[in-house]
């Protein structure tokens, strides 16, 4: 392939339309083309997070896109990070450092900061690389907050970028989304949305064809093709939305059983990709679950990390998830605020200011909330085997007995760490679920070939073929060097100012 630069943003008529993915795959077709490209999302609002090598906190999402195009995530890629505690305040993380925790309103006192921030990262990728493909963030249509928008049209603006718009026709809808996606946009913005990728297409791609010929009239831009329904996409999936309908396969056991494992969908939900290499082991059955009645027959419960340690303790209290937890005689495996709800006591004045709260009392265990966050990437032993992972919390875990795990303790049925990405670690994670399976009772043997790291890599490489056998791959290459082209204005517009 010639020499390729220049820059790409892809955006979506709706959060969960398929950006990340479609940024993952062109990265990865680019990348196997010897393209050097990289991938940038300005500004991501998410509680699944990864911690970068020199220790930055950054959107999981951007650290699977930098694999796709064989790199390590840098904070650059995510320089800023939105982490939402609740409904109407977000902690912002800036170049991997948390900087402030923010309601809607005070967050328009930092606009200006973050969109500097925002444009000299993607300045330095552009130095350092051919092509960056850029992630917007929800819907660029949102018209209530273009005002202050950094990661969809006002990013495209200021850096001249040219957007392809991805809808999800699964959903149906999707003609009308693009057309009201670009309608609803002044001209200066409708001038870099350069036409549209049909995502997740499931039939004959001869019935759709007459709405894409009308769409091209109607719009006057390119469809630059139409993916289809892919299954077992289900990995480092980033908004906690394709919870409500995730399709987690399951491979046929190694041994005689299946292994049952709940992990307790929380209201703020952190990492919940933790349980993913989980989902990848042949009879391991994952269920996503916010009913008591849901764990009676679960071998294994997780408890996953949480934004909102003290208010997801209450809501457990309040659901009759706690009682059921503490009244199990099965294993349960708490990973972060999961581990922190665990324990004895949880004084926390700094993320809930409830102060002194009692813990599920499980593992013998004091946690105290720091204002300063730990990041780390931590690496030790456990069964005899080595595990690399990361840490992010603001939580410092005492251990008062119990036997040592991860940084955290164990006690009889019950783990619990700090430690994501534990459960990555093939060996170890073997050896934890037939120690599991020997506990509750089952005939579950792990199967001893699960490759997780290849497992991913094969999910990025079917990403890059989407993009390569379904996309028209040499007008993307000519909209990514020679940026927008020219195209009409469609009404109606914004509405009027005043």
């Amino acid at each position: 392939m010639a020499q390729v630069k220049g820059a790409l943003l892809v955006a979506g008529t709706t959060s969960d339309a398929g950006k990340s993915v479609v940024t993952a795959g062109i990265c990865r077709w680019l990348a196997r083309q010897g393209v050097r490209v990289a991938p940038f999302k300005a500004q991501n609002m998410s509680l699944n997070s990864y911690v970068t090598a020199e220790g930055a906190e950054i959107g999981r999402a951007q650290a699977m896109q930098a694999r796709a195009a064989y790199l390590e995530p840098v904070a650059d890629m995510n320089p800023i990070l939105l982490k939402p505690g609740s409904d109407r305040r977000s902690q912002v993380v800036l170049m991997g450092s948390p900087v402030a925790d923010v309601d809607a309103m005070e967050y328009g006192a930092l606009r200006d900061l973050l969109r500097t921030t925002a444009l000299e990262a993607l300045g330095r990728l552009r130095e350092r690389y051919d092509v960056v493909v850029c992630e917007g963030a929800g819907s660029p249509a949102e018209i209530n907050l273009r005002r202050g928008d950094i990661a969809n049209m006002g990013l495209a603006r200021a850096a001249n970028l040219p957007v392809i718009v991805v809808g999800d026709i699964d959903r149906g809808g999707v003609f009308a989304a693009f057309y009201g996606t670009v309608g609803l946009l002044d001209a200066a913005d409708q001038s870099h949305i350069s036409g549209f990728v049909v995502n997740k297409f499931r039939g004959a791609r001869e019935l759709l064809e007459p709405g894409l010929d009308q769409l091209r009239q109607l719009t006057g831009r390119t469809v630059y093709g139409v993916l289809p329904w892919l299954d077992g996409l289900w990995l480092d999936v980033e908004d906690s939305l394709a919870l409500n309908d995730r399709r987690i396969p399951v491979r046929a056991p190694h041994g005689a059983q299946t292994l049952r494992v709940a992990v307790v969908r929380l209201p703020r939900i952190s990492n919940f990709t933790d349980v993913d290499a989980l989902a990848a082991e042949p009879g391991v059955v994952v269920r996503f679950v916010t009913d008591p009645v849901e764990l009676d027959d679960a071998d294994l419960v997780v408890l996953p990390g949480s934004r909102a340690t003290v208010d997801d303790l209450a809501w457990l209290r309040e659901t009759g998830l706690a009682a059921a937890v503490t009244e199990r005689k099965r294993p349960v495996l708490g990973i972060c605020g999961g581990f922190q709800m665990l324990g004895r006591e949880i004084v926390d004045t700094v993320e809930s200011g409830a102060g002194r709260v009692e813990g599920l009392g499980l593992l013998p265990v004091r946690v105290e909330f720091a204002r300063d966050k730990r990041v780390a990437r931590p690496e030790g032993t456990a069964y005899g085997r080595p595990v690399r992972a990361y840490e992010i919390h603001h939580g410092r875990a005492s251990i008062e007995g119990g036997e040592p795990f991860l940084d955290g303790c164990r006690v009889g049925d019950v783990w619990g760490t700090a430690w994501h990405g534990a459960l990555e670690n093939d060996g170890f994670r073997r050896a934890f679920l037939a120690d599991v399976a020997e506990r509750a009772g089952r005939a579950f043997t792990p199967a001893p070939g699960t490759d997780f790291a290849r497992l991913r890599e094969d999910r990025l490489d079917a990403l890059g073929d989407l993009v390569e056998r379904h996309l028209d791959t040499d007008a993307l290459l000519h909209l990514i060097q020679h940026g927008p082209p020219n195209v009409p204005v469609l009404p109606p517009g914004p509405p009027a100012a005043g």
